[in-house]
């Protein structure tokens, strides 16, 4: 069973570096939770290494500009892993095309920038066409996931699968609050259009590929190889955070006042019988929880 615990320092001495997630964690997507902040500072401050890792679909260095423009100090994280990283190795792969359809709002952008230019992508031809010119199909999101659902991509699925195209998915999350506002992610497209018979991959949480960037991420910062003990992976998602955990062998902590909140009827923290419900029903064991990260 899980273990209930108070605060991070509880366990902190435990660990070297943790791996933690941001919507529902660290933020809402609006705002900081100040102590989800103070909780991470003084893991820092004792000599510990934070490394941000998530699901967001588009690459690190558009994460760390989100993140500034929310107030989340960049003194705060040693480096940030995101699913976009791994998404656009994937794409510059050419496992799906030279051509392919965007799924996703504007501000998702950040996720192309570049690859036609940066070093690492060095002989990479993407081009972004109509879904009726393209080889593939890329989804970092709903274009509008204030009003949009799955159910609205029924018709272009039905093209794409029409056509035998692949769906690249920079983002596993089904779903995130952004404020008190619950909104679709690329995860829920790719699970639609799976279940119409149709072809995705994953490339965030809690896939391999980047988990693999995050442990090369942790060794260039700490100048040394962090025993898998000594990691300590923090997340609301028990689908993706925790079960990327369990998959890679390292220890969890489950937020539970975030995607669990009413499941757990969470407030300052979980009802320990609830919690237990849930994490049978959802086949997962955190090593530990707690409601909110402080």
């Amino acid at each position: 069973m899980t273990h209930i615990i108070e605060n991070l320092a509880e366990i902190s001495d435990r660990y070297e570096a943790v791996l933690c997630d941001l919507w529902g964690c660290l933020h809402n997507g609006i705002t900081p939770f100040p102590a989800a902040v103070t909780a991470l500072e003084q893991f820092r401050d004792a000599g510990k290494t934070v490394l941000l890792l998530t699901n967001s679909p588009r690459p690190a260095p558009s994460v760390q500009t989100q993140l500034d423009q929310i107030g989340v100090a960049r003194d705060l994280y040693a480096g940030i892993v995101a699913s976009g990283d791994a998404a656009r190795a994937a794409m510059a792969s050419g496992g799906y095309g030279t051509k392919v359809f965007h799924i996703g709002p504007a501000r998702d952008e950040g996720f192309f920038a570049g690859v036609d230019t940066e070093d690492f992508y060095q002989g990479t031809d993407i081009t972004r066409v109509p879904l009726d010119q393209a080889e593939g199909m890329v989804c970092t999101g709903l274009f509008d996931d204030d009003t949009e659902t799955p159910e609205d991509y029924r018709a272009l699925f039905l093209e794409a699968k029409s056509r035998g195209l692949k769906m690249l998915c920079a983002n596993p999350d089904i779903v995130v609050d952004r404020g008190d506002k619950r909104i679709y992610c690329a995860g829920a497209l790719a699970k639609a259009y799976i279940e119409m018979g149709g072809e995705a991959h994953y490339f965030g949480k809690p896939h391999p590929p980047i988990y693999e960037l995050a442990y090369n991420r942790l060794t260039q910062i700490t100048g040394q190889v962090l025993g898998k003990p000594k990691i300590l992976c923090i997340g609301d998602g028990i689908h993706t955070d925790i079960k990327g955990a369990v998959g890679e062998d390292m220890d969890s902590l489950f937020i539970t006042g975030g995607l669990a909140a009413a499941a757990t009827n969470t407030v300052t923290q979980p009802d320990p019988d609830l919690l237990e419900q849930f994490l049978k029903q959802s086949q997962m064991a955190p090593t530990h929880s707690i409601g909110h990260l402080r």
